[in-house]
């Protein structure tokens, strides 16, 4: 399998030698980076570094500078958390108790004032481990076609655009590791930037952006983190049916920028059933969807072309307020449905929800004595529940209101 994945590699990097770099299609990079010889990419692993080493040869001919601390890469070290409210140590260098991740860095220099980041992480769950969703006893390699290889090879589809138009502003692309265990890459390069931080004008992240839905919904998160982005993104839209929330804080990478006040956009197609399971492969990525997802993203970069540096604008974050809670239904909601209510996108087993006999594509409207009116509603309704508690649940299914009984 690794000889394989290795000539695989060969004929790209070859093939992108060439004068036409678009050989490599981003079903190419995918079907690389998401096989079984990367093992899931996990952080620290032989096959994050194989993965690290295939990039900064894409990079390379595609003709980016290198932007790391060697060569492409920027390595960092880290002590894993045992406390899990506690922030990570990061180290200087490797020693036994550190694990060592690789972000991967590519430059284009137009002598520009001002610097747009575009990253992707690259790291996966490797065979599992605590992030999986996957309830089989059996170890089983996790490929993370969709989380996140998809936002890898848009941003690679992206290098190629850029560096033909656009040169108003430098761009520092990025691909990070460490997201899964917390955004440790990104944290560490907002802390350890091998650029000036202060001269980046806005950051763009794409993470989940392989399946596309027959509706074309696609989410925009950080659309309130600067004041043109909303007319931007409307202006650009050819098609997109688009859920846009202003938060410039969420579980990936573009956090680590916004907190470091820098206007930042979040692409993301959605969840779904594959998520954090072996069975998120490459051949159920919409591939078509990609491509026109990386167009939009390029139109909106030339919308902003001559805007300058924007203007950076905090925002409320709604996660943050939303109370904790210490139970469940057991499912994954559908953050990318509109309506009213929380639209159940899928359920585990032997849980709540499926005690109760909810179903995938359930919209729960009432949790106890909580009307639901969206995913933040629903997340505070949790919050006052124990386990061991009963209650009942109403959901919209296809027009009809269900009534069922729910012990947490």
């Amino acid at each position: 399998m690794k000889f394989i994945i290795a000539l695989i590699i060969l004929v790209l990097i070859t093939s992108c030698k060439q004068e036409n770099v678009k050989e490599i299609s981003m079903k190419d990079d995918i079907t690389v980076l998401a096989s079984d010889g990367y093992e899931g990419r996990e952080t620290g692993t032989k096959g994050e570094q194989e993965a690290a080493a295939y990039i900064s040869e894409r990079f390379k001919a595609l003709g980016l500078q290198p932007k790391g601390t060697e060569g492409y890469l920027q390595r960092f070290s880290f002590k894993p958390k045992t406390d899990p409210h506690s922030e990570v140590s990061f180290g200087a260098k490797s020693t036994d108790s550190t694990i060592t991740g690789t972000n991967v860095l590519g430059y284009i220099d137009n002598k520009a004032e001002h610097t747009i980041i575009i990253g992707a992480h690259y790291d996966h769950l490797g065979y599992g481990g605590e992030g999986s969703l996957y309830r089989e006893k059996d170890k089983a390699i996790h490929n993370g076609a969709d989380d996140n290889a998809s936002g890898v090879a848009v941003m690679l589809n992206l290098v190629a655009k850029l560096k033909k138009a656009n040169a108003k502003n430098n761009y520092l692309f990025m691909a990070f590791s460490g997201e899964e265990m917390g955004l440790l890459g990104s944290n560490y390069f907002v802390k350890h930037p091998t650029f000036d931080i202060k001269t980046a004008n806005y950051m763009i992240n794409m993470d989940m952006v392989g399946r596309l839905k027959p509706d074309s919904t696609l989410a925009v998160y950080g659309t309130g983190t600067s004041p043109r982005f909303k007319q931007v993104l409307h202006a650009a839209n050819k098609g997109f049916k688009l859920i846009k929330d202003e938060s410039g804080v969420g579980p990936s990478d573009h956090t680590s920028f916004y907190l470091n006040d820098i206007p930042v956009l979040h692409f993301f197609t959605g969840q779904h059933e594959d998520y954090h399971k072996p069975s998120d492969d490459s051949d159920k990525l919409n591939y078509e969807g990609m491509e026109l997802i990386s167009d939009y993203i390029f139109d909106v970069i030339t919308e902003l072309d001559h805007s300058g540096k924007l203007a950076f604008r905090k925002t409320k974050d709604e996660t943050s307020e939303s109370a904790r809670f210490k139970v469940g239904l057991g499912v994954v909601p559908d953050y990318l449905f509109d309506g009213k209510g929380m639209r159940i996108d899928g359920l585990r087993e032997d849980t709540p929800a499926a005690n109760a006999g909810l179903l995938k594509g359930d919209i729960v409207q009432k949790l106890g004595d909580s009307t639901i009116i969206d995913i933040y509603g629903y997340m505070r309704a949790l919050s006052v529940f124990d386990k061991g508690d009963q209650t009942k649940v109403i959901v919209d299914r296809n027009g009809e209101k269900i009534e069922a009984d729910l012990e947490f």
